[in-house]
């Protein structure tokens, strides 16, 4: 194969990873009856007028199964921490009792279990569609250079290992959807 057709390979298949790992992110957020510190990943504290990550002004650790424990490294950015997490909608009531925030998580009802289901299929269906989105572009660029004097031959084999690795990723994502919808299903 020459040396375009390769690195358009490599391209649609690096960029399929970022996809999934993306994914991976995404399912970590949801979540799934138990506590989990990444479950505050996307909440930033206003510290001295900057937006600054949680974990980065305070220690987040898990105290039990169902309660997350935030000790901020200074006693005066407990309401700023407590705003944010309020302010973030991810259905949690900050308890503060001066010296650190608890986040109780309360037992998932089957119906919330089915929302979080569909939320995870929706994360899903996006990373299919952006896998999908890639797949696209590296046939078009396969397409392309068999314009400009690429050999059929080769167009169609880089076309099917291009097919080869978006029906490897899918499958993956399919697997961690799976495992995610377990996690979430398990009381």
């Amino acid at each position: 194969m020459s040396e375009e057709v390769s690195l358009t390979l490599e391209m649609a298949d690096e960029s399929m990873k970022k996809a999934l790992g993306h994914l991976e992110a995404e399912l970590v957020k949801i979540r799934a009856g138990k506590a989990n510190p990444q479950m505050l990943d996307g909440i930033t504290v206003d510290y001295y007028g900057s937006p600054t990550a949680l974990n980065q002004v305070a220690n987040v650790s898990v105290a039990d199964a169902r309660t997350l424990t935030i000790q901020p490294w200074e006693r005066n950015m407990l309401q700023p921490i407590e705003r944010s997490i309020i302010n973030s909608n991810i259905g949690l009531n900050p308890q503060n009792d001066g010296n650190l925030i608890r986040l109780f998580l309360p037992p998932l009802t089957e119906e919330r279990r089915h929302e979080l289901v569909k939320r995870s299929q929706a994360e899903g269906e996006n990373c299919r569609i952006a896998i999908r989105n890639i797949r696209r572009d590296a046939i078009e660029s396969i397409k392309k250079a068999q314009k400009d004097g690429l050999s059929e031959d080769i167009a169609k084999d880089a076309e099917a290992e291009i097919q080869e690795i978006t029906n490897r990723n899918i499958a993956l994502v399919e697997k961690h959807l799976a495992a995610k919808e377990k996690d979430i299903m398990t009381v």
